[in-house]
C-alpha cells in the first residue's frame, strides 16, 4: 500500500475511535473519581461540604463552581491535602475546564470528560507509530490502531475525566522509546541524545501523571538488564570505542527516570494505607483465583466486551455472551500461536521478544504487588493501562503474520484480523451504551429507584470518611438536579455522618442525625446508603420497608418511611 492509502485508513480509524469516544459522552452523571476530577481541577477542596448536618444538592454541588481567585496553585494545594493523585493531569484540566466554564456555574460533564476523550484520540496516531518504530511496519502499525480506536477498554476509559489516557499516551511513548534504545543497543551503538531527552522527559511526565507508571518502567529495567549487559560484555571484546559513551546516556535515562519517581515518594508514603487507598490493600480472605480471573477478564476487554451490565442486562444475556467470550477466546488462540512461532523462526523477532519479556514482566508484577504485598492491583479494569498498549501492539503483529500468511480456508489471517476488528467494534459500541461488565458507580439508577418509589420528601444519609464518600452523594445530588430541572418543589436533602477520628465510630453523629430527624416536618422517606453492616442504626418514628433493602449501580440502599405523627 502506498502513503496515501495509509494516511487514509489512520484518518478512518481516527474517525470511528472519535466517535466512539464522543458520542453519548455525556449519557451519564459522573461518579466519585469524575467528580475528584473536577473540584481539584478548579482548585476547589471537598472539604467545603458540611458534615453531620442536613444540606441541599445546591450546597452539595458547590465545589463544581469555578472561582476566577482560584489558579495552578490552589489545584497542587488541595491536590496534596486531599488526595493521593500526582498532578499533571489535573494542572491540564485546570487550564481546559477553565477555558470552556464561566464563573459561577457548574461545569459540563462533556466539557469534563472531552479532554480524555480527545488523549484516547490522539492515542490512536501514537499506536500507529509505536507501530512502526517497533516493527518497521505500516500494516502492524495500522492494525495496532484500528485496535486501540475500537477496543471497548480503550474507550471505557477515554469516556470519563480521569487521567488514565494521558498515562496510556504517556506508556505508549516510552515504550516507543524503550524498543527503540533496544534496538540501537542492539546494534551496538550509544543512544542518540534525542532519544535520551526525549525517554527521559517521557518518563517523568508518566510518574506525575500516575505513580503506577513507575511500574512501566521497572518491568522496563527488568528487560532492558540484559541487552545491556550483552552490549557491555560485546563491546568490551571487540574493543568499541564508544561503548563508554553508550553506557553513560542509558545511565542517564535511567538517572533521570529514577528521579522521576523518588521525588513522589513521601507522597506515595502518605497515600499507602490512607482511607481513599484502602480499597485496594488486603485480600487475605478473598479466592485465591479472583485476581487471576479478573485479570483475564481486563485483559480480553481490550478485544472484547459484550452486553454484560448487571444492573440492567437480564442474567441469561450475560451468560450467553460470557460463552461467546470464551468461544471468541479459544477460536483466536491457534492464530497467535501461528503468529509466534512465524516470528520465531524469522530474524527480525527483537520485538516481539521485548514486548513478550516486557508484558511477562509487568503481569508478573502485578501478582507480586496483589499476592505478596497485598496491594490488589487487580480490582479496576483501569490499573491494567501500565501493559495494555504493548498487549494490544503484540497481538496486532501476530495477527499481520496471519493476515500476510494464512490464506487458506479455513484459517484465513484476513478473515480472523476482520473478525477480531468487528468483535472490538461490537464491544466499543457496548461501552458506549453502557451495557458491558466495565461500569463504574450509576447514580442515575439508584436516582430513578429514589424518584419512583418516594412520593414525600427524601433524607439521604451516608457514612463520612473522606472525599470518596461525599463524591458518592454528588453523584446523587448531579441526578436530583436532572430529575428536578423543572420542579422546584420536589426535596431531596442529604446527610453525610462523620465517623470520630478517636473513637472511630459514629455514635456522635448518629445522635445527631436522630435529632435532626425529630425536628424534620412529617412525612419523609429516609434513605441509608453505603452505610456498613455492621453499623447498627435505631431510628424513632420511622420504619424499615424490607422491600428496599438491595444493592444498584454500586449502591447498597436501605429504605425508612417516616410518617406524620
Amino acid at each position: 500500500m502506498n502513503n496515501r492509502i495509509h494516511i487514509l485508513l489512520l484518518l478512518i480509524w481516527l474517525v470511528i475511535g472519535c466517535s466512539l469516544r464522543f458520542v453519548r459522552l455525556a449519557s451519564l452523571p459522573p461518579w466519585t473519581d469524575e467528580f475528584a476530577t473536577i473540584v481539584f481541577s478548579f482548585g476547589n477542596s471537598f472539604l467545603e461540604v458540611p458534615l453531620n448536618q442536613v444540606i441541599t444538592p445546591d450546597i452539595l454541588l458547590q465545589p463544581l463552581l469555578p472561582s476566577p481567585e482560584t489558579g495552578i496553585s490552589n489545584v497542587l494545594v488541595h491536590l496534596f491535602d486531599e488526595s493521593t493523585h500526582p498532578p499533571f493531569y489535573f494542572i491540564l484540566s485546570h487550564l481546559w475546564i477553565k477555558f470552556f466554564v464561566n464563573s459561577g456555574e457548574i461545569t459540563s460533564i462533556w466539557v469534563a470528560r472531552s479532554l480524555s476523550a480527545f488523549f484516547g484520540v490522539a492515542s490512536i496516531v501514537a499506536m500507529f507509530g509505536f507501530g512502526c518504530i517497533a516493527f518497521r511496519s505500516k500494516l502492524v502499525a495500522q492494525i495496532a490502531a484500528a485496535m486501540i480506536a475500537v477496543s471497548p477498554l480503550m474507550i471505557f476509559l477515554a469516556r470519563e475525566a480521569r487521567h488514565y489516557t494521558l498515562v496510556i499516551l504517556l506508556v505508549i511513548a516510552s515504550l516507543s522509546c524503550f524498543i527503540k534504545a533496544i534496538e540501537v543497543i542492539y546494534r551496538q551503538q550509544p543512544l542518540p541524545l534525542w532519544l535520551v531527552l526525549s525517554w527521559s522527559i517521557t518518563n517523568i511526565l508518566g510518574v506525575a501523571t500516575h505513580y503506577f507508571f513507575a511500574l512501566t518502567l521497572l518491568a522496563q529495567g527488568l528487560v532492558l538488564f540484559p541487552y545491556t549487559w550483552h552490549y557491555i560484555r560485546k563491546g568490551k571484546q571487540n574493543r568499541i570505542k564508544h561503548i563508554h559513551i553508550g553506557l553513560w546516556r542509558i545511565l542517564i535515562v535511567a538517572i533521570a527516570s529514577a528521579t522521576g519517581c523518588l521525588v513522589w515518594l513521601p507522597m506515595v508514603q502518605k497515600a499507602y494505607g490512607s482511607e481513599p487507598t484502602e480499597w485496594a490493600i488486603g485480600n487475605s480472605g478473598e479466592n485465591i483465583l479472583a485476581p487471576l480471573g479478573r485479570l483475564l477478564l481486563w485483559v480480553m476487554s481490550i478485544f472484547s466486551l459484550l452486553p454484560s451490565a448487571p444492573s440492567i442486562i437480564p442474567i441469561w444475556i450475560i451468560v450467553i455472551s460470557g460463552v461467546a467470550t470464551l468461544l471468541f477466546l479459544f477460536w483466536i488462540v491457534p492464530y497467535l500461536i501461528y503468529g509466534f512461532k512465524n516470528f520465531a523462526r524469522s530474524n527480525d523477532n527483537l520485538s516481539i521478544d521485548v514486548l513478550t519479556r516486557y508484558t511477562l514482566f509487568i503481569i508478573a508484577i502485578f501478582l507480586f504487588c496483589t499476592y505478596i504485598l497485598k496491594i490488589d492491583l487487580t480490582l479496576a479494569p483501569r490499573f491494567i493501562f501500565v501493559f495494555a498498549p504493548g498487549i494490544i501492539l503484540l497481538i496486532s503483529a501476530l495477527l499481520t503474520v496471519c493476515w500476510q500468511r494464512l490464506n487458506n480456508f479455513p484459517k484465513n489471517g484476513k478473515f480472523a484480523v476482520t473478525v477480531v476488528l468487528l468483535v472490538a467494534l461490537t464491544g466499543g459500541v457496548t461501552a458506549v451504551f453502557n451495557l458491558g461488565y466495565l461500569q463504574n458507580q450509576r447514580p442515575d439508577l439508584l436516582g430513578s429507584l429514589i424518584n419512583q418509589t418516594s412520593q414525600v420528601p427524601v433524607l439521604i444519609v451516608t457514612t463520612y470518611k473522606h472525599h470518596g464518600q461525599t463524591g458518592r452523594m454528588m453523584g446523587l445530588a448531579w441526578e436530583f438536579k436532572h430529575l428536578y430541572a423543572n420542579n422546584s418543589q420536589s426535596n431531596w436533602q442529604f446527610f453525610l455522618a462523620e465517623r470520630n477520628r478517636k473513637t472511630e465510630n459514629y455514635t456522635n453523629a448518629w445522635g445527631i442525625l436522630q435529632e435532626t430527624i425529630d425536628q424534620t416536618l412529617y412525612p419523609f422517606d429516609l434513605w441509608l446508603i453505603n452505610i456498613p453492616s455492621s453499623i447498627d442504626i435505631e431510628l424513632k418514628s420511622c420504619f424499615a420497608d424490607q422491600k428496599y433493602r438491595s444493592r444498584i449501580g454500586e449502591y447498597s440502599y436501605k429504605l425508612y418511611h417516616c410518617p406524620a405523627l
